[in-house]
């Protein structure tokens, strides 16, 4: 079965038609991670279909073998960089849209003084740096309480009471980049996301590859919330024409919240197994509402029962997947 990847990643006629509105280039920090190479694609592309002159530049480590080149020949600029290393980062051309994507979250629990270092100490630096720019960044619902299932999820006025040091550390840096918003008025979104996917990582991937493996499924955190990244690589696009001083805060994520057992059932129907779960499911989840995210941008165009086919065609096919597991069973927040 072949899944034609790049048509899953063209921009919408909105997201072009909102990008050629946008004044001045776009800088993507931590264009290099998980997130990073679609999203500075997604930008090229709508920027090239608005047939507006835009600079895409994504600055990164570029430790995967053949990205940075790969990224050029599709007419993104690339600066090789360790923007920890103050030099580093103040020898940064200045840009005035900026997306925030760098941070660290696995391995966090042996790394505590890198964590810290990488999600609360650089992005003050990063926000005193770029207090001219437009400055959408990315953090996370883990930041949040669990919340009971029922609830709906937590929403954006939900008072963050981070689990562990991993969620602690990105309030950190949401705080950095509020206080120097206020400092500066520099027009500021932070983007909450959880979790996104695709066919070759993922929540979805992680269940569906349990249940083909016949392997058991901890149901403790028995419920979760998920979006297509292609959806969310439009959200983070399209949030650079909602930056907001003081800094506006936006919850990224799917509609449903999804029961990890009904998943691990579809996926069985879909692999011809039956699916084996240990535990019980808790009465509380890490879950986040994003009903403002759909108010200012639509409902995702990729939905949950498309995700789950996607997945399962791309593991059947034995198409190539990412290791790079989200830990969502994680109730004490040790990454």
């Amino acid at each position: 079965m072949h899944i034609d990847v790049d048509s899953l990643l063209k921009p919408s006629e909105t997201l072009v038609a909102e990008l050629a509105t946008l004044q001045g280039d776009l800088l993507i920090l931590g264009a290099g991670g998980k997130i990073g190479p679609s999203i500075c694609r997604l930008a090229r592309a709508a920027f090239d279909q608005a047939g507006v002159s835009k600079r895409v530049i994504g600055v990164s480590r570029f430790s995967e073998e053949g990205l940075k080149a790969q990224l050029n020949e599709e007419g993104i600029e690339t600066i090789s960089a360790d923007i920890l290393n103050d030099e580093e980062l103040q020898a940064l051309p200045l840009v005035k849209n900026v997306l925030y994507l760098a941070g660290t979250k696995f391995g966090t629990s042996n790394r505590e003084s890198y964590t810290w270092a990488m999600n609360t100490y650089l992005p003050g630096r990063v926000a005193e740096k770029y207090r001219d720019s437009r400055i959408v960044v990315y953090s996370t619902g883990n930041v949040y309480p669990f919340t009971p299932v029922l609830s709906g999820g937590a929403t954006e006025e939900t008072r963050p009471e981070p689990v562990g040091e991993y969620g602690q550390s990105c309030l950190g840096r949401e705080r950095m980049f509020q206080y120097f918003s206020s400092l500066y008025n520099t027009p500021l979104l932070i983007y909450r996301l959880n979790y996104a996917i695709d066919f070759r990582y993922g929540v979805l991937l992680e269940v569906a590859k349990s249940v083909q493996a016949q392997r058991p499924i901890d149901i403790t955190m028995g419920h979760v919330n998920v979006i297509w990244q292609g959806d969310a690589n439009e959200m983070a696009l399209r949030s650079l024409l909602h930056c907001e001083a003081p800094a506006k805060i936006l919850n990224i994520t799917g509609p449903e919240t999804v029961s990890i057992r009904w998943l691990a059932h579809e996926f069985g129907k879909l692999f011809g197994t039956t699916p084996e779960f240990i535990n019980e499911e808790q009465p509380t989840a890490l879950l986040s509402n994003a009903a403002e995210s759909f108010r200012l941008f639509g409902y995702p165009s990729v939905t949950l029962k498309h995700m789950i086919q996607l997945t399962a065609e791309w593991l059947l096919s034995g198409g190539e997947t990412i290791n790079k597991p989200t830990h969502f069973q994680e109730r004490k927040g040790q990454f």
